[in-house]
């Protein structure tokens, strides 16, 4: 089991307490001095570097070390274990919902992983009356919980605005009655904005997620409507307004996919950047092995290269006074999520759950049109705790691999979905998404500890 982490950005030299989170930024010599399963003794260490330092300088710094490990910055217990099954044994309070509004879309995205807004089905609009039932089921089902989060999503779910307005103003009406607050976000392909929606989304929507690629001849080629034509030119005023129209309490991502054809993303982060926004996301695209567009093995030295690229333009940008975020570079390296969150991770299919537009509750989006994963339906109040249960329990200490690897605390297992699709088991890692992780991981806390450090 890993107990620390060593790594190198930009020539800084990085040591991460597993079990802490401490970080720590060392010399070489410290460094070298460290091994990933423990600290060997003094005797040990002077003969395996005689030849590149002094032994004063390693017995100094050897003793240093050891008060870094008595204070439990360094090598440090496992405080969570003990307590995993406690908390898998609690009750269960759904406090997220995906509302499946539309399965349908207007574009034909090439990498999409809900069969082009079918989801393994039929195309189908949600009506208000499932709608409904579900805001009563989550109000239900949140108990002593008072903050619920409601994802508008698809397909396209503004192809349904009427509907999506229905659902807003009933929850509007039953979280004043049962004293809950719920926020409501929406994915959208921004090609159905108009003024009176984009008001509409402005005044209603805690957070909006826009869809866009990034540079127009990456966009075209992938986000493209029924007749193979590309949205870029339609799509960037539309979000360029929307952003604007929202003032800095009210949060958006402009959010893209990256696929096999633009493995430099990094050129697409600049070039969303460059058109003024600071909320961005550049996902990598999930999909099967033998899919044209899926990522490689192969393709994780140019795309790791990116992600440092990204690191020395966002520190250049801070500098400089031109922030901007990256989504995936967020991190809390003073204290970041609770404990239950460290361990468990996003909650599917017991804090979270995804509701089709034919009443159907699932684990999350990713599972829907799984049938082997209908968890229940807002029609009736019970809901399948056997697979529920199952999800509650898939912490990352029932993930053997999990347990290997340093970044445990931080990806908390990785998604669900991916692990079950890839692996078929959601305790098994989604290898190469693991991989991607936790190179973001380390460029995130080099980038925060140099912005903190300044």
């Amino acid at each position: 089991m890993a107990l620390i982490h060593k790594f190198v950005q930009d020539n800084d030299m990085y040591v991460i307490d597993v079990n802490s989170g401490s970080i720590h930024l060392v010399d070489s010599l410290v460094y070298d001095m460290l091994d990933e399963d423990g600290l060997k003794t003094k005797e040990e260490l002077i003969n395996k570097l005689k030849g590149k330092y002094n032994e004063n300088e390693i017995s100094e710094a050897y003793e240093e070390i050891k008060e870094l490990i008595k204070s439990e910055e360094l090598y440090s217990r496992d405080l969570y274990e003990n307590i995993s099954d406690k908390i898998a044994d609690g009750p269960s309070f759904i406090k997220a919902l995906c509302l499946n509004i539309a399965h349908d879309c207007n574009l034909r995205c090439k990498y999409c992983f809900a069969d082009e807004g079918e989801y393994k089905g039929c195309r189908e609009i949600m009506s208000a009356e499932v709608g409904k039932k579900a805001i009563d089921f989550v109000i239900r089902h949140s108990g002593p919980r008072k903050n619920i989060e409601v994802d508008l999503f698809g397909g396209e779910p503004l192809m349904a605005f009427d509907v999506v307005k229905e659902i807003v103003e009933y929850a509007k009406v039953r979280e004043k009655e049962e004293n809950k607050n719920i926020r409501f976000t929406m994915t959208t392909n921004a090609t159905l904005l108009t003024d009176e929606i984009m008001d509409y989304l402005d005044k209603n929507m805690g957070n909006i997620v826009l869809s866009i690629d990034g540079r127009k001849e990456v966009n075209d080629k992938v986000r493209v409507r029924v007749d193979g034509s590309g949205c870029y030119d339609s799509i960037l005023p539309k979000i360029k307004k929307m952003v604007n129209m929202r003032d800095k309490s009210k949060q958006y991502y402009a959010r893209g996919t990256f696929t096999r054809n633009n493995t430099d993303f990094f050129e697409d982060v600049k070039h969303l950047a460059k058109e003024g926004f600071d909320e961005i996301s550049i996902e990598p695209v999930v999909l099967p092995k033998e899919h044209p567009l899926s990522l490689r093995e192969e393709d994780l030295p140019t795309i790791f290269k990116q992600y440092d690229k990204l690191y020395h333009e966002m520190l250049k940008n801070h500098k400089e006074g031109k922030e901007f975020k990256f989504y995936h570079f967020n991190i809390n390296i003073n204290g970041g999520p609770c404990v239950y969150k460290r361990i468990s991770g996003c909650g599917a299919g017991h804090e979270y759950v995804a509701i089709t537009p034919s009443g159907d509750i699932y684990p999350c989006h990713q599972f829907v049109g799984n049938k082997d994963f209908i968890i229940g339906t807002v029609f009736e109040d019970d809901i399948d705790t056997k697979i529920s249960n199952e999800f509650k329990e898939a912490n990352i200490y029932k993930k053997p691999k999990c347990m290997e690897c340093w970044a445990r605390f931080y990806c908390s297992g990785g998604c669900q979905a991916n692990n079950y699709n890839f692996n078929n088991d959601i305790h098994v890692p989604y290898e190469l998404g693991c991989k991607m992780q936790k190179k973001r991981i380390e460029c995130a806390i080099a980038l925060k500890s140099k912005i903190m450090e300044e």
